[in-house]
């Protein structure tokens, strides 16, 4: 069987923890979009981690681990990574990398920077890892697959011709240092060296691997509304973010995947640029990413204070219709432990008119959160196992926010921590 484990919203939803959690019954795990520009945050019994490429299966030994061809493969950052937790006594993981992922070049990175640096103030946000040069590369057919790295005579010819063209945009546009085919030609053959002991030809491994009844997980990056067609365009990833693109980012077929769930938090947090209906400032804010994940919300990836803002129906309702949504895991409801009063947004006000369906990007900027207020529970909820001893105000909670999105919130995570979980089986189905 394959599930997908995705993200509702802006990313940094807790998908890392309920990947690490189904791990445990999974044999093999697949990222299959994005790179190293966000991070999922794991705590287990080897400690806390922060992982950018590598799945967050690689703390159990009966795990593949794979980088599919979706992701945007840094390579360096990728084995600092393995290296990083294999010092902590985290056994060496299994890891297979595709062999047609393509490679994030130390130009995308630069061109990042310089681009951030040249829009100043209307820049994008970027984590500045070389996603969006990476990806515009892949789609104009001058990126550099894995398999290249071993077919020196094509990597000499091609990289030429890309050191042309970038050089003009570095010359003239960005009036930067030059790129030298040389240097990088020597860079890719450490890159060669560095990945070679893990290059598989992923799709037919998952191939022999489904035929075999093997249990398989994708892991997603980020969540829907940073999905380049679905998200806040322009303001958005640039890979998919949808479950749907876990077939392509894997290569298996799209009927393979049985499950998809869904990761929402009881309240909204989003690093970056772009509207968030529901956000709140000051002190209210700063209150709730204090108290937020395990040791405050701040971007895994950059360290960055995370937006913050009350669940948002509207964006998760539509967040999780585009996933094809099998399942919720609705995550870090012991935060809100401490507040007397909730607010949910249920409804955007836009041009006098509320609604509860999610609009486009030029429409969503004018929208006004409708609030309905709920009681809070006011007592620590970590530790309880069943669903029936949360206190009454937060199983209304959660059973309010299901009725309005309109999807069953089958697991409810209480804490940070892997047994940190209670499973509900009943709701909506």
């Amino acid at each position: 069987m394959v599930k997908a484990i995705v993200g509702a919203n802006w990313g940094d939803e807790g998908k890392g923890k309920i990947t690490d959690m189904l791990a445990k019954e999974a044999d093999i795990i697949v990222r299959f979009q994005g790179g190293a520009n966000a991070g999922h945050t794991i705590v287990n019994d080897y400690g806390k981690f922060a992982l950018h490429t590598l799945p967050s299966g690689v703390f159990y030994s009966h795990t593949t681990n794979i980088i599919g061809n979706g992701v945007a493969l840094d390579i360096p950052v990728l084995i600092q990574e393995i290296k990083s937790i294999t010092e902590r006594d985290v056994p060496a993981p299994k890891i297979l990398v595709s062999d047609r992922a393509q490679i994030v070049m130390p130009y995308h990175i630069l061109f990042d920077q310089y681009e951030e640096e040249r829009l100043g103030g209307k820049s994008f946000g970027s984590t500045k890892s070389g996603i969006a040069p990476f990806y515009s590369d892949k789609f104009a057919k001058i990126g550099f697959q894995v398999s290249e790295l071993f077919e020196e005579d094509i990597l000499k010819d091609k990289l030429k011709r890309v050191c042309e063209t970038k050089n003009i945009l570095l010359q003239h546009l960005y009036h930067k240092p030059l790129l030298d085919p040389e240097e990088l030609l020597r860079t890719l053959q450490e890159y060669r060296d560095m990945i070679a002991p893990y290059v598989c030809d992923v799709s037919l491994f998952l191939d022999k691997a489904l035929k075999a009844g093997k249990n398989i997980l994708l892991e997603g990056q980020l969540g829907t509304l940073k999905d380049p067609d679905h998200g806040i365009y322009p303001m958005v990833t640039s890979s998919s973010t949808l479950a749907a693109y876990g077939a392509i980012g894997a290569g298996i077929a799209p009927y393979e995947i049985q499950k998809i769930i869904t990761v929402c938090k009881a309240y909204s947090s989003a690093v970056g640029a772009g509207a968030f209906v529901s956000e709140i400032f000051g002190e209210e804010a700063e209150e709730l990413r204090r108290r937020g994940g395990d040791g405050g919300e701040y971007g895994a990836k950059t360290g960055r204070p995370r937006r913050m803002g009350w669940f948002d129906c509207v964006a998760s309702k539509y967040g999780c219709r585009l996933q094809g949504t099998t399942d919720v895991a609705f995550t870090v409801l012991d935060v809100l432990g401490y507040l007397d009063e909730i607010p949910v947004c249920v409804g955007y006000e836009i041009d006098g008119v509320v609604t509860t369906d999610f609009p486009t990007t030029g429409k969503l900027e004018k929208a006004k959160p409708v609030l309905k207020i709920l009681p809070g529970w006011k007592e620590d909820i970590r530790g309880i196992k069943e669903y029936g001893d949360l206190p009454e105000s937060c199983r209304n909670y959660v059973e309010f926010i299901e009725e309005q999105i309109g999807y069953p919130i089958t697991m409810v995570s209480n804490g940070p921590g892997r047994e940190d979980i209670i499973y509900r089986k009943s709701g909506l189905r």
